[in-house]
């Protein structure tokens, strides 16, 4: 599989709007979750959706007069690929420089517990 490309914003809310529903997600079901957070033009949803198609995000099925989008990455390939990414651009892949910037972030000892947890276990 090729890289995964980081996203905007606004594809990155459509994306998380697609992965919480089950596939396959019509316009009108983002329009309706975006409602809730920020309402945009049913054009400005089909641009961001057209991009996404175009980036590899998306799959496009015409069904009738609607169009279906299904998501051809996960949730999880993006979230890996975007942490990779940060962890080489801020801490230049060190993860050791990326665990005391943690610790001095204010973690509390219960998230650093979990997170000891899931390193042990091959969580993560």
């Amino acid at each position: 599989m090729e890289e995964i490309k980081r996203l905007p914003e606004s594809e990155l809310e459509i994306m998380q709007i697609i992965w919480k529903k089950s596939a396959p997600v019509s316009r009108v079901d983002i329009e309706q979750a975006l409602q809730e957070t920020h309402p945009l033009a049913p054009t400005t949803i089909l641009t961001l959706l057209t991009r996404l198609c175009e980036k590899g995000f998306l799959s496009l099925k015409k069904e009738g007069r609607s169009n279906l989008y299904e998501s051809l990455i996960t949730e999880k390939e993006y979230l890996a690929a975007e942490s990779r990414s940060f962890l080489d651009r801020v801490f230049h892949g060190s993860v050791a420089s990326f665990a005391t910037a943690l610790c001095d972030s204010g973690v509390t000892k219960e998230e650093l517990e979990e997170l000891r947890r899931l390193l042990e276990e091959g969580g993560l």
